[in-house]
């Protein structure tokens, strides 16, 4: 389940130049810390590195003169190195998104930490004792 608490999203277009790196604008920041620490942000980091990586990959696909079949498998491997790298350096790219937003360094890393240990506080006392309900 994904919930984005901030109430107000980025248009398309500032959607766009924060996947390539540009800031948004200070009213965001919410946004941005929602983004970066809520479930779902590694899916939502590799999305925008799959945006980042398209303009190589229509150029890649349109522009180089060599049969289709090279050109394809070419964009693939690209794709895949793209990714891999992203996926190396993802914790210190959504730190330095949520810096830009205004944030201490460190306060992604620190947000997804306590939300895994409450959800492992949660997970591993399915019957509480001396009260039910939630931990809020």
């Amino acid at each position: 389940m994904r919930i984005l608490t901030a109430a107000r999203r980025p248009t398309p277009l500032q959607w766009v130049r924060y996947a390539l790196g540009g800031r948004l604008p200070s009213e965001l920041s919410a946004w941005v810390l929602a983004d970066t620490t809520e479930p779902g942000w590694a899916r939502r980091h590799l999305t925008r590195a799959v945006v980042q990586l398209l303009p190589v990959l229509v150029l890649c696909l349109a522009v180089v003169p060599v049969p289709l079949v090279y050109r394809l498998s070419a964009a693939g491997g690209g794709l895949l190195m793209g990714l891999i790298f992203s996926t190396a350096f993802m914790v210190e790219t959504t730190e330095h998104r949520v810096a830009k937003a205004g944030y201490p360094p460190g306060t992604a890393a620190r947000i997804r930490a306590e939300r895994h240990e409450r959800e492992q506080v949660e997970r591993r006392s399915p019957y509480r004792r001396d009260g039910a309900g939630s931990f809020d």
